[in-house]
């Protein structure tokens, strides 16, 4: 049974073979895959002719469940994947009791129509498997299949009426927000003039009330 109890005629359960990717990476990261990932199952599509949904810019999802041997560096394989596929991919991720989902917004590469850029990735934390409670509402557009199953994994119900690249952006500004307030942080604590400090503290509350913004717009 699919792991959204998705209809049966979205059903693929095709086994991908690892060396599937061997043309975009280096032996490095081969051997990534081979000590990491298990396993890779193609276990569902949803399109046009399986669920009659469109899409304006999302032609097709993939759901791919992942048998992982250990968590490590996996978000570094799942880019690889993720930009030699041009569709959208939901990847169900196990390890042992816990499953962790992850699912890319992501376009077309400009110059290399054999490659996608991603712009953002919308993840859950690792959980036991009864306590996913993530669905795949099909209904509306492709679209807003994706946008609708990204803003719960981001856990922002308030950002229903922003659009999915508003939301990229929305979470990326939160990360940069992030990233400046912990380095501000540790640049007050190492420095010891006191100008200096109330200068960068002044900055801090600006950048926490920038943050704070954005958590609640």
């Amino acid at each position: 049974m699919s792991f959204f109890n998705l209809p049966k005629q979205t059903q693929v359960n095709k086994s991908i073979p690892k060396n599937a990717f061997d043309s975009y990476i280096n032996s490095k990261q081969k051997k990534l895959f081979v000590d990491i990932i298990e396993r890779i199952r193609w276990t569902n599509k949803l399109s046009v002719e399986t669920i009659n949904l469109e899409g304006k810019e999302i032609s097709e999802i993939q759901i791919f469940e992942v048998a992982l041997r250990q968590k490590d560096n996996i978000e570094k394989l799942l880019e690889i994947i993720d930009k030699s596929i041009p569709y959208h991919i939901i990847f169900v991720l196990n390890f042992q009791d816990q499953v962790k989902i992850s699912v890319a917004q992501k376009h077309l590469h400009p110059t290399n129509e054999n490659n996608t850029v991603i712009d953002w990735t919308f993840k859950s934390e690792w959980l036991n498997k009864d306590l996913i409670k993530y669905q795949l509402n099909l209904k509306g557009t492709l679209d807003s299949v994706i946008k609708d199953f990204c803003i719960q994994l981001s856990g922002k119900k308030e950002d229903v009426d922003l659009s999915l690249n508003e939301l990229v952006e929305k979470e990326s500004q939160i990360e940069k927000l992030e990233k400046e307030i912990n380095k501000l942080k540790s640049q007050i604590k190492r420095t010891k003039q006191i100008n200096q400090k109330v200068e960068l503290n002044a900055l801090l509350r600006q950048r926490e009330m920038e943050l704070n913004k954005n958590h609640t717009k």
